[in-house]
């Protein structure tokens, strides 16, 4: 294992800043490292939406700079954007498609050779479950199975740096399951995630470390045995010492 000092770094995240009545996202400084599987947690309204949306490139930050795996993102946006992919909690796809046809218009908008497209694209459906659902329209899918076909459409292009927003939400126990293997998988191979979820439990059991946000500010960061040092609770679960520190800011 690489000290944090010698690791490269997959998102860079300096005096990022957006405001709307108030600061949504104040001065915020994060560091994620390549292969790391990072959660971002934090009451609602704290910042963690808007701070992943700006990383997507879909919001332009007020201040600040963001890099991912070294590239100027406000810069050159497009280069970071082949190297990137997005999930939000409500999935976005074409009805009409099959999830195997939304894949390959998905593959061809990023200019990916076609039998490289369908190799993945059968990978993924298969990763997934979504196999026997391949060539049903998604009209008809479940929110949970929506959003498997979403996930597929954003590792399609094989992004180095995942970004998800609240990704389980909705989903059964089974699809759940799932989409946590997939995204183990693309960190053990050499993948990046940042991830918010409300489900501790998730982050508990799947992030390598976690930061809490508030106020647009990161409070408090390191793995679950880190942020108990830091707030005395020996072994507490990750509800409690969250619960704490958020607490702790609010004082």
């Amino acid at each position: 294992m690489h000290s944090p000092v010698d690791r490269p770094i997959a998102l860079a995240l300096r005096g990022l800043s957006k405001r709307y009545e108030r600061p949504a996202v104040d001065a915020l400084d994060l560091t994620v490292y390549a292969s790391e599987f990072y959660t971002l947690l934090g009451p609602n309204g704290a910042g963690k939406t808007t701070t992943l949306r700006m990383v997507a490139g879909l919001l332009r930050p007020d201040a600040g700079s963001i890099h991912i795996d070294g590239i100027d993102a406000l810069a050159d946006p497009v280069a970071a954007k082949q190297i990137t992919a997005w999930l939000s909690d409500e999935p976005m796809i074409y009805d009409k498609l099959t999830p195997f046809e939304y894949l390959e218009f998905v593959a061809g908008l990023w200019r990916i050779e076609p039998g490289v497209a369908e190799t993945r694209a059968r990978e993924l459906l298969g990763w997934l479950g979504l196999a026997p659902h391949a060539h049903e329209r998604c009209e008809g899918f479940s929110k949970g199975t929506r959003q498997k076909v979403a996930l597929a459409g954003a590792l399609v292009h094989d992004p180095k740096l995942i970004i998800l927003d609240e990704p389980l939400t909705g989903l059964d126990a089974g699809s759940a399951r799932q989409v946590k293997n997939v995204l183990l998988e693309r960190v053990r191979a050499g993948g990046t995630v940042i991830m918010t979820t409300h489900i501790l439990e998730v982050a508990e059991r799947m992030a390598d470390r976690i930061g809490v946000i508030a106020g647009g500010r990161l409070i408090a960061e390191g793995t679950l045995d880190e942020l108990r040092r830091q707030t005395g609770k020996g072994a507490s679960s990750l509800e409690d010492t969250f619960l704490t520190l958020v607490a702790e800011q609010a004082a």
